[in-house]
């Protein structure tokens, strides 16, 4: 497993953003208002990238790992008392999902096999849902 992502909910993308960009060596990595979401990425110069969005809960962080197998990487979770919230659920990345360990603390699982879909999206030029 490797952490991916960060997860961070916002009530305020642009104030979250623009805070988040003040820290030294961050970069804005792509934004997207879609679905009636708005995330953006963050890049603070190495993983993992820092996503702020306005539909998860404000103040609640998300840690998003990365596994090679989606299936037997929850199911050893699983076993080992994790419980599933939600998924497997499609994202632009691939298929993830959440869990919960007995306490109630929440991590979620991603089966990257689009690693580039976010910046490839975002620098299409013609995509009118990435916000620049």
């Amino acid at each position: 497993m490797e952490l991916r992502f960060l997860y961070v909910g916002s009530d305020d993308t642009e104030g979250d953003l623009a805070a988040w960009l003040r820290a030294p060596g961050s970069a804005l990595r792509w934004r997207f208002q879609a679905f009636s979401a708005d995330v953006a990425a963050v890049d603070l110069g190495a993983p993992p990238l820092v996503l702020i969005a306005d539909h998860r809960p404000s103040g609640s962080v998300l840690p998003i790992y990365a596994v090679d197998d989606l299936a037997s990487s929850t199911a050893e979770l699983v076993a080992g008392g994790w419980r599933v919230e939600t998924g497997p659920m499609g994202t632009p990345e691939g298929n993830a999902t959440a869990l919960v360990d007995p306490s109630g603390t929440a991590i979620a699982l991603l089966q990257v096999e689009r690693p580039d879909a976010m910046d490839a999206a975002y620098a299409d030029e013609s995509n009118t849902r990435a916000v620049r």
